[in-house]
């Protein structure tokens, strides 16, 4: 058995994660932001939440985490670096830390650049989940709000290093905007041809187009992709004015 993980649509433009550990039915939410649309989503799987997991401080993730705490008796899971601009902690970890949901252990990831506290998790499995917050998104990253290019692109290497099955669940739905810009700096990938086109039919459809493999991150994604820092900070300037 492994994890079910299911992304929940909230705010404008932002997935928490529900997961729950199928062989002993421990629950997570990832990045609750807005709780009515995640108490409905808790209740349609069984009313159970037994952990919170933040990857950082920005409001649109952490937002409903202490009413959600109060309503279940969840603990709150988060970066003990960041821990002053966070919701109270029941549990800090720091890099290479381990977090236990049920039988399913994750390992912390540091991944600094969006802000200086930002925190991956990482659950191997069949098949391994990354729950990357604002580091990673499909066909993107996040901006350098806090961070620099140097440390956006060593931690989007340290992600890139993980197993190319591992399903990325990031914390928007960016993925039709990122992949105009990867058409826009990488026209004759054919990869990324067809990436957008099914990105296209899934948001004409109203569906997530996340999580998707590592692996199609690695084809597709032009921050990824970028060879060097100089590159990557080149690519995230453009994209932040590219409309």
């Amino acid at each position: 058995m492994g994890l079910f993980i299911q992304p929940v649509p909230i705010l404008e433009d932002n997935y928490a994660w529900f997961v729950r550990d199928e062989g002993t039915g421990a629950t997570a939410i990832v990045d609750p932001a807005e709780e009515a649309p995640i108490v409905r989503a808790i209740a349609a799987q069984g009313g159970r939440l037994d952990f919170i997991f933040l990857t950082h401080h920005h409001a649109d993730h952490i937002a409903a985490a202490d009413a959600l705490r109060t309503r279940y008796g969840a603990k709150i899971v988060g970066a003990a670096n960041d821990a002053r601009r966070l919701p109270r902690l029941d549990i800090a970890v720091r890099d290479g830390d381990t977090v236990t949901l049920g039988a399913a252990e994750g390992r912390v990831i540091d991944t600094p650049g969006h802000t200086r506290g930002h925190i991956c998790y990482f659950f191997p499995g069949a098949p391994p989940a990354l729950f990357c917050g604002d580091t990673l998104f499909s066909m993107g990253c996040g901006r350098l709000f806090e961070g620099t290019a140097r440390e956006m692109f060593d931690s989007l290497r340290r992600l890139a290093a993980l197993p190319d099955d591992t399903l990325v669940c990031c914390g928007h739905e960016y993925t039709l905007s990122n992949a105009r810009f990867a058409r826009h700096v990488d026209p004759d990938n054919a990869a990324v041809a067809a990436r957008m086109q099914q990105v296209e039919a899934l948001r004409a459809q109203g569906r997530p187009t996340v999580p998707v493999t590592l692996g199609e991150e690695k084809r597709t994604n032009p921050f990824l992709r970028a060879p060097d820092v100089a590159t990557f900070a080149k690519l995230r300037q453009e994209k932040d004015v590219f409309r």
